[in-house]
């Protein structure tokens, strides 16, 4: 583990990893009392979790976008909300609004911010690309600097901030597509298949009886807030920065280290941001399993969800039956260790 900082020892440090594996695992123990199956999908949003990232979760209906993730909110103990989002939907709706109110004692009149659904530590964005970008932005300052400015005051959230968000990627009637600056913000983009035939017996058999899973709650805020910040200490090898920073690199089909079919396929790559994800991903990844240290396979594990809402197809990708997907599961077996 890593060398002693901010006061902390590396003895603690593997004290505290361990812990981090028995959390982890429990987590998973209790999610699978009610979510049957989608163990990647559920990894990956711990992961997103315990490296302070949000997550945006697309899959058709009926596959429990929304239930996976009241059901992490169930056990951990946390302040949770749910924000609905369709298109009447309003910024004051997300953040809160100024009201005006008699002072005590007949004083006057004063104004007062009452918070929004924003103001908790999950936040459940239910159908985010329901409502119109101006609505979408209220979302923006909240993700990256985890706080709200109204009406000239700068409101701190309270930590730890996750933003859980869906999306049905088929319905495209009466959506708005999220801006790349949102998307940015989001580590990973998650993708909710259909369950095997045994998964859907016991789906279908569990949700059509009285059976009601009880569950328990596994960590509290403090604790989650001191594994992210162990996640940060974990050190990570020179080449394994390099490769995730390669990877990211030959996304860009402007650049001399663009492959040709990155220059075919690709009209914009990704940022640093998905550079900066892929190792907090890896470290993440690295701990959650066992080790002290990430390496390229981390990295190559979480990088379709970190990257595949980050390059955006040209026209000749659509036409040639391309998807992002597949870019990215090429991009990882043409790019050396």
């Amino acid at each position: 583990m890593s060398s002693p900082s901010k006061g902390r020892g590396a003895g603690s440090d593997i004290e505290a990893a361990r812990s981090l594996q028995s959390s982890y695992d429990a987590l998973r123990r209790e999610i699978a009392k009610v979510i049957v199956g989608q163990d990647a999908v559920v990894e990956q949003l711990l992961i997103a979790l315990l490296a302070r990232g949000h997550c945006l979760l697309l899959g058709v209906p009926g596959l429990a976008k929304t239930l996976l993730i009241r059901t992490l909110a169930d056990v951990l103990d946390l302040k949770f909300s749910r924000i609905q989002f369709t298109p009447d939907l309003m910024p004051g709706d997300i953040t809160g609004t100024e009201i005006i109110e008699e002072e005590p004692g007949g004083g006057g009149k004063t104004f007062r911010f009452v918070r929004g659904p924003v103001f908790a530590n999950i936040v459940l964005a239910d159908e985010i690309n329901r409502t119109p970008p101006k609505t979408q932005a209220a979302l923006l300052e909240a993700m990256q600097e985890h706080r709200v400015t109204a009406a000239g005051e700068t409101h701190h959230l309270q930590e730890p901030f996750f933003v859980l968000a869906t999306q049905n990627p088929i319905e495209q009637e009466g959506t708005y597509p999220l801006p790349e600056a949102q998307l940015d913000r989001f580590m990973f983009n998650l993708w909710l298949d259909y369950p095997s035939a045994e998964e859907e017996v016991t789906i279908v058999r569990s949700t059509t009886s009285l059976f009601a899973p009880t569950l328990e709650h596994v960590l509290t805020g403090e604790q989650i807030i001191r594994f992210q910040d162990l996640i940060r200490r974990v050190p990570v090898a020179e080449n394994v920065i390099e490769y995730a920073v390669r990877v990211t690199r030959r996304t860009r089909p402007r650049t001399e280290q663009a492959p040709q079919f990155i220059r075919d396929w690709l009209s914009w790559g990704a940022g640093p941001r998905a550079s900066q994800y892929l190792i907090l991903g890896a470290k993440t990844r690295a701990l959650l399993t066992g080790r002290a240290t990430p390496d390229i396979d981390d990295v190559r594990a979480v990088a379709p969800p970190t990257l595949r809402h980050r390059i955006v197809l040209n026209f000749n990708a659509e036409a040639d039956g391309i998807s992002a997907i597949d870019v990215v599961q090429r991009l990882l077996t043409e790019t050396s260790a």
